[in-house]
């Protein structure tokens, strides 16, 4: 699979369509960085090794997808969690062999998600769903018994709204004792979307590259810091990233040229 780095973060150039068949014939674990991500990355070893381990990294920002562009290696398609996840069942509808287990959002939040999407879809794709407390990773024994409640459940793609890095950790951390799992996606807010719960942007403003101002507006105390201040380096980043590529470019011309003009004997 084609990737495009993105500082350092090799991000897959699917789409949507590409994905969905990938994922019906082979599985595997999703994990969509956005901006919060990759600055996340370059200051946590265990989410770079998740990040590494993990076999789809799918753009989930219109901002990497800009970045993209302006270092001359455009991604292709923005896919999202919270698209990728309808998208996911929809296209899976009437595969009896998908079942989805959710794992996340606050209690009662996650069954009315699943009550709406096995209403939407016309039979219990979602097979069981369950809201763990805060604070549940730290607890072995509660780990154990979500364990043994996933497998319980016959569910064959497990999605986790738990928020990056939790997620993504928490699937890292137990995805070899799920043998039943064979589809891993974590999709952040999805489930709180789902639900109802939560509104999401306007489709205009997603497609702008400002899903994070509304995001930042609807939760001004809670994401203040990370839109405001953690995600900003993000732009310096990606221009020095432009010089470097640019430099090397130059300078790999400028020894071709070298060579070309070297004398033969």
């Amino acid at each position: 699979m084609k990737t495009v780095k993105i500082l350092d973060v090799a991000i897959h150039n699917l789409s949507t369509q590409e994905l969905l068949a990938n994922l019906n014939s082979q599985g595997g674990v999703v994990v969509t960085p956005n901006v919060d991500h990759l600055m996340k990355l370059r200051k946590d070893p265990e989410l770079r090794q998740v990040y590494q381990q993990s076999d789809y990294r799918i753009c989930d920002s219109k901002i990497i997808q800009f970045a993209s562009r302006f270092l001359g290696t455009p991604i292709r398609e923005k896919i999202s969690g919270s698209d990728l996840f309808p998208a996911f069942y929809e296209y899976n509808k009437d595969n009896e062999e998908i079942k989805i287990f959710l794992l996340g959002a606050k209690p009662g939040i996650a069954q009315q998600a699943q009550e709406k999407i096995n209403e939407k879809v016309g039979r219990n794709i979602i097979v069981d769903c369950y809201s763990p407390e805060f604070g549940f990773e730290q607890d072995e024994e509660e780990c154990q018994k979500i364990i043994a409640r996933i497998q319980g459940s016959g569910a064959t793609v497990l999605a986790v709204g738990l928020g990056a890095p939790k997620q993504e950790k928490w699937i890292n951390r137990y995805k070899k004792q799920l043998s039943n799992i064979k589809t891993f996606l974590a999709i952040g807010a999805t489930i709180d979307f789902e639900a109802g719960y939560k509104p999401r942007s306007p489709k205009w403003m997603s497609e702008a590259g400002l899903e994070w101002l509304y995001r930042l507006l609807s939760e001004p105390q809670r994401l203040w810091k990370r839109y405001l201040i953690e995600s900003m380096p993000f732009f310096g980043l990606v221009f020095q990233q432009k010089i470097k590529m640019m430099t090397t470019t130059r300078m790999e011309s400028q020894s071709k040229i070298k060579t070309e003009k070297k004398p033969s004997f």
